[in-house]
């Protein structure tokens, strides 16, 4: 059985409590090879979606831990403003001490919180859900994130859509691959094996690319273009359809 995508949010946000919160920003790069290439390509992939040197508004779901998505996009598109959104209190204030430091918290409001909380109007020109959607339990909660993301979009604006996709013990080569990536920088094979074990039964991704697709759909968005891959991990951009409610 799904779980509520109220629950579904509440779970989410306890797994990244303070000690997981701490060590962030240095797990998530190694977990994911070409972490800082991602999010350059995502910011390189709304400015061309929505033209160069303009100004928008830009929806964060699941800013919490280093701001990565806004301090990149921002470096790129100065008259950009950002609404960031988490339900992680601890991962949100990593956000917060990061925007603070770059000197974007004049550019960010903060929203301590879901996007559901959010007015329910279409007042953004663009959203990014990057690292989120493989943590929330459920086809549904998935598909609820997605909607509430679209009805609060322009009709045709863009979103970057990045994430792990595929279950993780059906590529036995590519989780090998990951094991050895933590290797690589150093880990020992008792620590590879638990972050092996912690990966399996901590998430909850789209089994397939065309399921990405297909929950893009449901939630509003058409057909989206992958721009990015590393192992389990994919990126796309895909616009709201008009009609999304």
């Amino acid at each position: 059985m799904s779980t509520a995508p109220d629950s579904a949010h509440e779970d989410s946000a306890r797994k990244f409590d303070a000690s997981r919160a701490g060590e962030y920003r240095q797990q998530s790069r190694i977990a994911l090879a070409g972490y800082e290439a991602c999010h350059e390509l995502s910011a390189c992939m709304l400015a061309a979606a929505l033209g160069a040197g303009r100004e928008a508004r830009i929806l964060v779901a699941g800013a919490g831990g280093g701001a990565t998505e806004i301090v990149t996009a921002a470096a790129l598109e100065p008259r950009w403003r950002f609404t960031a959104v988490d339900p992680s209190e601890p991962m949100l204030a990593l956000a917060v001490a990061r925007l603070a430091e770059t000197g974007l918290a004049a550019r960010t409001e903060v929203v301590h919180g879901t996007v559901a909380d959010l007015p329910d109007e279409a007042a953004f020109d663009a959203a990014t859900l990057i690292g989120v959607l493989h943590h929330l339990p459920g086809d549904e909660a998935k598909r609820a994130i997605l909607r509430d993301i679209a009805r609060r979009l322009r009709p045709g604006a863009p979103l970057i859509l990045a994430g792990n996709y595929r279950a993780y013990a059906s590529e036995p080569l590519l989780l090998a691959a990951w094991g050895e990536r933590w290797r690589q920088q150093g880990a020992g094979p008792a620590e590879v094996e638990a972050k092996r074990a912690r990966i399996l039964q901590g998430a909850d991704p789209p089994p397939s690319e065309d399921a990405v697709a297909e929950l893009l759909r449901e939630g509003g968005f058409a057909p989206p273009l992958r721009f990015f891959s590393s192992l389990f991990w994919g990126a796309w951009l895909a616009r709201r359809v008009p009609d999304a409610a």
